[in-house]
């Protein structure tokens, strides 16, 4: 199990858990990098980097899509 560096919540992941599996996240668009460096509406940790648990990683993306189209918030 790893703990999801943005939010805290547990979620699996294929290359900590040694699975040959191709981890969730590769199903999911390549079109942002995990920042190094986050703030989170949530309040974890401004420098939170490193696996994001699937709801947190769905969520910057669909954020920084929003953002690069012109139609964030």
């Amino acid at each position: 199990m790893s703990t999801c560096t943005r939010c805290g919540a547990s979620f699996g992941c294929a290359m900590v858990d040694g699975s040959d599996a191709p981890c969730w996240c590769t199903s999911l668009p390549p079109i942002v990098p995990v920042p190094a460096s986050a703030s989170t509406a949530s309040g974890a940790d401004a420098s939170a980097s490193g696996c994001w648990c699937p709801a947190c990683l769905r969520e910057h993306i669909a954020h920084q899509t929003e953002a690069s189209s012109g139609t964030a918030r």
